[in-house]
């Protein structure tokens, strides 16, 4: 590799860490103005127009606040945590493209921090891996309502992940089907594979509903549903914030965190909520694809505009994320048990089924008859 190589690979990193902060930043000042607009409050107004830089003052302030360490604590994995937490968080949305490609010093650099052939894969582990962190948070607090929180949340994620997994296999499934006809973990590929219209996928579909974008969300509408619902419980987030319920446990597996560290769980539950955002745009709804109108607007309006298609999309799986807060009640443990292993796990299965059978048949035609 050249030095003009490692610069871009930084440079792709540090994108990603900006975006990410900068976005965390927003989504939790949106969050508050969309819960006060359906509940009609104000929210914040006070830092900065609108009260956009209240988050920002947050964070000072917890940068700045005292980090009180309990005396009982498992000194080395109470410290660990947060960073178990605030790392699998940022390196998930590496593997995302948000937006198309571009020429840098003549190569074509990927708009993501790092183009896995096995993205989908990675995502799931990184997934995994910050089960962990509260896990760990809530065991070595030396405190019980921690644990109950840590307990909680291992079996929340056991529950869930195993639907999320096989939602997304099944947009892998389905993908197959399209471009050289092989599958592919790769979501700058699966995002590829969702150009143009839906005709170039069903030739025979009628011309109203062959002009529709080529999103897998059309033809993968049951595993869609499923993934928002396993995105959401994967998070700790209302309806299934069970994990950190302050009625019940004072503040779950952070209770006895503060300062900084507390921050980084914060940190870290938001840039979860908007890199599932951003996965479910990219496996569903077409990623940065979308009309740049190329020589009707000038030529940076339209290398801009695949990212804010992404952007786009993600924000509108991020509002339904701040709905359901403000909307749903917590659910009681045995119904999130339930939703979880009797009904998401065998839907996620029956879809996955009909998808790979269809996918076979679409493929390789009846068995007996012509393809």
């Amino acid at each position: 590799m050249e030095l003009a190589d490692y610069l871009i690979v930084i440079g792709r990193v540090l994108a990603v860490f900006v975006l990410l902060m900068v976005l965390t930043l927003l989504n939790v000042w949106l969050e508050r103005k969309v819960v006060a607009w359906m509940q009609s409050r104000v929210g914040p107004d006070r830092a900065g127009p609108f009260g956009i830089l209240q988050t920002l003052a947050d964070g000072i302030k917890l940068f700045f606040k005292e980090q009180v360490t309990p005396r009982k604590v498992e000194l080395g994995m109470y410290l660990l945590a947060p960073f178990l937490a605030a790392i699998p968080a940022f390196l998930t949305f590496m593997v995302i493209p948000w937006g198309a490609p571009v020429t840098i010093a003549g190569r074509e650099v990927p708009l993501q921090g790092a183009d896995l052939n096995v993205g989908i894969l990675f995502i799931l582990a990184m997934s995994s891996m910050a089960v962990y962190a509260v896990v760990l948070a809530g065991w070595s607090s030396g405190s019980k309502y921690p644990l109950l929180g840590g307990v909680r949340a291992t079996a929340q994620a056991i529950s869930y992940e195993a639907a999320l997994g096989l939602a997304m296999v099944a947009v892998v499934v389905y993908t197959s089907n399209q471009g050289d006809g092989a599958g592919t973990l790769s979501l700058g590929e699966i995002v590829n594979r969702q150009a143009g219209q839906l005709r170039n996928t069903f030739p025979e579909l009628p011309g109203f509903l062959g002009v529709l974008p080529n999103w897998n969300l059309f033809a993968q509408f049951g595993a869609f549903i499923i993934f928002l619902v396993a995105a959401v419980a994967e998070t700790n987030r209302a309806p299934f914030d069970l994990v950190e319920a302050e009625q019940e446990l004072v503040g779950g597996f952070h209770t006895e965190y503060s300062g900084i560290r507390f921050a980084m769980f914060f940190l870290a539950e938001y840039i979860n909520i908007f890199s599932m955002s951003a996965i479910g745009a990219t496996l569903f709804l077409g990623g940065w694809q979308g009309n740049t109108f190329a020589g009707s607007v000038p030529g940076w309006v339209s290398a801009a505009l695949p990212t804010v298609w992404f952007l786009v999309k993600s924000y509108l799986i991020v509002f339904l994320f701040f709905w359901l807060r403000a909307t749903l009640p917590r659910l009681r443990y045995d119904q999130l048990m339930q939703l979880g292993w009797k009904r998401l796990i065998p839907g996620a299965i029956v879809w996955l089924a009909i998808t790979a059978i269809l996918s076979g048949l679409y493929q390789f035609g009846l068995p007996g008859g012509g393809a």
